[in-house]
């Protein structure tokens, strides 16, 4: 049966044309916590090259135990390499166009130039967090020391692959890194075996630990066919670990190492922003970092009660 009353009241649809809706600022999925880059050190880099400097031959350094006799002492020296390695900071680019018409008209209540310099800068530091793990020439997973790679025992990250990773870098070890999904697969691991791993809050939010040492999730930690990998790292240049580089001073800084430069407005009326991000990453010493390859993340379990 059809309802043929009228209408009585202002509707909905009407009311809306008078009333102010609340916004927010564009939102962005791609966003992630990025761990890496907040707990790395970072030391700044004078004119983009960081040269790192090791002990040769630190075994035939001759010491003696002070004795009571008047023996002569060894004499002895500390060498140098002769060709240390050198960083070049690489860069992480791109321009932002703004029409003027469009920030002229439409930067109310939030200002479009800020908006879209904001949100590419976003997709810049995480592309910034994905070259520290990935790079080929300086990221974590193309830096580990032959000696400092093991493999899972039996596919799945359980305890004792973890055990085993820890004695890769056991002075001071910092964080675990992983993918979520690594994480799961651990927790599950450790579920099977009664030993849940316990917690712990850092920045406000809480991380599964294992003998202490937090594990920090990054989703750029590579997953390929059903298989990922689970680093450890000891940072920090005081001891001897994984640090990062930036370059200090840039010109329209934004914060260290990321600049950005007004570059004009062309012909159409368009205004372009130049972004720019320099860093690096280096391992002081070999044992400052560790990785347990062939870790699979898709074994589940049936519980019975």
């Amino acid at each position: 049966m059809t309802d043929t009353r009228s209408q009585t009241a202002l509707g909905d649809v009407a009311a809306r044309q008078l009333a102010i809706a609340t916004r927010t600022v564009p939102q962005l999925s791609r966003i992630t916590p990025r761990w890496l880059t907040h707990l790395l050190n970072w030391v700044p880099v004078e004119s983009g090259v960081f040269r790192l400097n090791k002990v040769k031959d630190a075994e035939n350094v001759a010491v003696d135990c002070s004795s009571r006799d008047e023996k002569a002492l060894p004499q002895t020296f500390v060498d140098y390499v002769e060709n240390p390695r050198e960083y070049n900071l690489s860069a992480v680019n791109t321009v932002v166009d703004v029409h003027t018409r469009v920030s002229d008209l439409y930067s109310r209540p939030y200002n479009q130039i800020s908006e879209q310099l904001r949100l590419t800068i976003e997709i810049i530091k995480e592309r910034q967090e994905s070259e520290l793990i990935n790079n080929k020439e300086y990221g974590l997973l193309n830096s580990v020391a032959p000696g400092q790679r093991i493999n899972t025992r039996k596919g799945s990250p359980t305890p004792d692959d973890l055990d085993e990773l820890i004695t890769k870098v056991w002075k001071e070890p910092g964080f675990f890194l992983l993918h979520p999904l690594a994480i799961a697969a651990f927790g599950r691991e450790c579920t099977r075996r009664g030993v849940p791993p316990p917690t712990v809050s850092l920045f406000g939010s809480q991380f599964l630990t294992w003998r202490g040492i937090p594990l920090f999730p990054s989703d750029k930690v590579p997953v390929e066919n059903g298989k990922s990998q689970i680093l450890l790292l000891r940072t920090g240049e005081s001891r001897q670990g994984v640090i990062g580089l930036y370059q200090p001073g840039l010109p329209g800084e934004q914060s260290p190492g990321l600049s950005v430069r007004f570059m004009g407005i062309n012909e159409r009326a368009i205004a372009s922003y130049l972004i720019s991000l320099y860093c690096s990453l280096a391992v002081l010493t070999d044992d400052a970092l560790a990785v347990l390859d062939n870790v699979e993340i898709g074994n589940y379990y049936e519980y019975k009660y």
